[in-house]
């Protein structure tokens, strides 16, 4: 809960006018209303971790899955070579 009497004392103390004090303290205390439905709390945090992990885990699967096909072109590519270098040779 922000305290808008405390830092219009504060506020107060300085060389500001009372119409200063009292635009900055009106403009503190909505900003901190309107952003205070957007924190995150762990329980959120706790969730995305979850999620991230979750696509880390499949995006590591899919890489794997490329590498295993790649590989195994690489393989023929490289039995067709020898073949065609036989073939010549």
């Amino acid at each position: 809960m922000l305290d808008t009497h405390a830092i219009a004392r504060s506020l107060s103390a300085t060389k500001l006018t009372p119409a200063q004090v009292d635009a900055i303290t009106a403009g503190i205390a909505a900003a901190a209303e309107r952003g205070s439905g957007d924190a995150a709390t762990k329980a959120d945090l706790a969730a995305t971790r979850a999620d991230v992990t979750a696509e880390l885990a499949v995006l590591r699967a899919e890489v794997a899955a490329l590498e295993t096909r790649l590989t195994w072109r690489l393989v023929g590519a490289m039995a067709a070579i020898g073949a065609a270098l036989r073939f010549i040779g």
